[in-house]
């Protein structure tokens, strides 16, 4: 499909309209989002993205629009894989709650710029290398098996070697300023461990691209449809952040479902050429893994309830978080 250019102007202007609003409307004093909050922000991103897709029904057919309701499931269900890391990162950092809405906002507006580059790169790089393909397909299918039989284990945020660097090659200041990410001091500009968290937060979002974004292309490879689902799917990460932040550790079984759903795109892209699987039936793929997952889940939570005691204790310690890699 060759979009029309205006097509592409008018989404990115879509975008920074609502991203305008949200920042300068619903966001200008710092605050902890509350559940409910999370919630409405939550199904509102959600009810954009739907409406965009039937644009896009409206626009160039069901089979187009198809793609991008796969693209969008696919790469929403591995981005709460980046609210691991969220929380790992913020409770290390002891980052006010009033203040993580500010990071994640600049580190997702970021996180767009850096993934369009990331796609346009991937498109040419397919346009031109046909074996590019199944060089991404390997990849997912390798990440995929790798990530089902790893053993979780414990993450020491301070010893990442990014971390390190940072540290070593930038003047950070030893508190934080309100929402800041700099401070002059001594005639000196320090960052502050907010604008810390955010480098840090900002490129473990590449590595994660890395995984989702060859991903879509095992979906569609139309730049449009590969672009378009991946923003809406960002676009809705942050008050996902703030509606699971506290509950997401009960997915036990969240992991080796991204798994399988790596496993399966991977296969496909494999098999592109010998074997054609229809995108109704991968959107079937990732829906039913993704349900067995919560439901299995919930199933084994409600089995093992927790105690008075451990709810109160989970509210104050967040859960150790695990590396899901």
């Amino acid at each position: 499909m060759h979009t029309s250019f205006w097509f592409w102007i008018a989404f990115n202007a879509g975008v920074l309209c609502v991203l305008a609003i949200d920042l300068f409307g619903f966001q200008r004093k710092a605050h902890a989002p509350s559940t409910r909050e999370a919630a409405i922000w939550t199904a509102v991103w959600m009810a954009l993205s739907l409406g965009f897709n039937a644009l896009i029904w409206f626009w160039e057919g069901p089979a187009k629009a198809l793609e991008f309701l796969t693209g969008y499931l696919v790469e929403y269900s591995l981005s709460i894989d980046n609210i691991f890391v969220f929380i790992l990162v913020f409770s290390y950092f002891a980052v006010p709650a009033a203040y993580q809405h500010r990071v994640l906002f600049w580190g997702i507006l970021s996180a767009l710029i850096l993934r369009g580059v990331m796609i346009g790169i991937g498109v040419a790089f397919v346009e031109t290398f046909h074996w590019a393909l199944y060089l991404f397909g390997a990849f997912l299918l390798f990440t995929g098996i790798k990530m089902f039989i790893s053993r979780k284990r414990a993450v020491d945020i301070g010893r990442n070697p990014l971390v390190r660097l940072v540290r070593r090659l930038l003047p950070v200041s030893d508190t934080y300023h309100g929402a800041r990410f700099t401070v002059r001091r001594d005639g000196r500009r320090l960052l502050t461990p907010l604008a810390l968290v955010l480098i840090i937060i900002e490129v473990m979002d590449v590595l994660f691209a890395v995984d989702s974004i060859p991903a879509i292309f095992g979906i569609t490879r139309d730049p449009f449809i590969v672009y378009t689902s991946n923003v809406c799917a960002i676009l809705g990460l942050r008050s996902l952040y703030f509606l699971l932040a506290g509950v997401v550790h009960k997915f036990v079984y969240l992991k080796r479902a991204l798994a399988i759903i790596l496993t399966f795109i991977g296969t496909k892209m494999l098999l592109s050429d010998i074997l054609h699987i229809p995108t109704a039936v991968s959107l079937g793929v990732v829906g039913l893994v993704l349900l067995a997952a919560i439901g299995l889940s919930l199933l084994v939570n409600r089995e093992r309830p927790e105690t008075a005691e451990s709810i109160t204790a989970n509210a104050h310690h967040p859960p150790p978080v695990t590396n899901l890699r």
